[in-house]
């Protein structure tokens, strides 16, 4: 329920250019006398390395290897409808264009920079790097975390949000998007991964007992 209030403030404050996208620009411009005074070449490159994992070329090809080793490792336990990781890795891939394109030309948000949309750009709300890496590597680990041990299921949760953090953390630091573009989509993200969460005993149950 947070995430949905906080994605509805978020949104309405773009949408009439609010008082709280003053934290945007104190980001930004912070995050700018961060990288001048730091003059780091190597954190620079790490910063835009992050943001690539967000990419759908990255992350879409993850998502889907790790859906087809879900189902093969469901197939080998027993499980009954085995083949379910890899239609639900192929719903949350199109999901995130589905979703993200039409609200990114409808708040038709400048970027960072300040410069005016052009005619061919979508905006930058909310972040579609932030939302492709939180779906595609959440919906990931989630699979397999059905069919792995709960102890590899749980380090395979962590690491997944660890990514999606640096991932928005390269975004903000190179200057790709504000803060709240990434703080968007994480909520939207984590929305849709309850939901799978919540869905997956049902579309993917465990081995049944043996008769007695």
């Amino acid at each position: 329920m947070s995430l949905a209030v906080l994605l509805a403030v978020v949104s309405w404050q773009v949408a009439v250019d609010g008082p709280l996208l003053g934290l945007d620009t104190a980001v930004r411009d912070g995050v700018r006398e961060a990288r001048g005074a730091i003059g780091s070449t190597l954190l620079n490159h790490l910063g835009v390395a992050l943001s690539d994992l967000g990419g759908g070329a990255v992350a879409v090809p993850v998502l889907l290897g790790c859906a087809g080793l879900a189902a093969w490792l469901a197939r080998r336990g027993g499980r009954p409808r085995w083949w379910v990781p890899v239609p639900v890795a192929a719903v949350a891939a199109v999901l995130v264009p589905l979703l993200v394109v039409p609200a990114k030309i409808w708040f038709a948000r400048p970027g960072p920079y300040g410069a005016p949309l052009a005619g061919d750009q979508w905006g930058w709300y909310p972040s579609g790097h932030t939302a492709t890496s939180s779906i595609a590597y959440g919906t990931a680990a989630l699979l397999l975390a059905r069919v792995l041990p709960v102890v590899a299921g749980r380090r395979l949760g962590a690491a997944c949000a660890l990514v999606c953090l640096g991932v928005g953390a390269g975004l903000v630091w190179s200057d790709f998007h504000w803060l709240l573009d990434v703080v968007a989509s994480w909520c939207l993200s984590g929305l849709l991964l309850l939901g799978l969460r919540l869905l997956l005993p049902r579309l993917l149950p465990d081995r049944p007992d043996p008769v007695s």
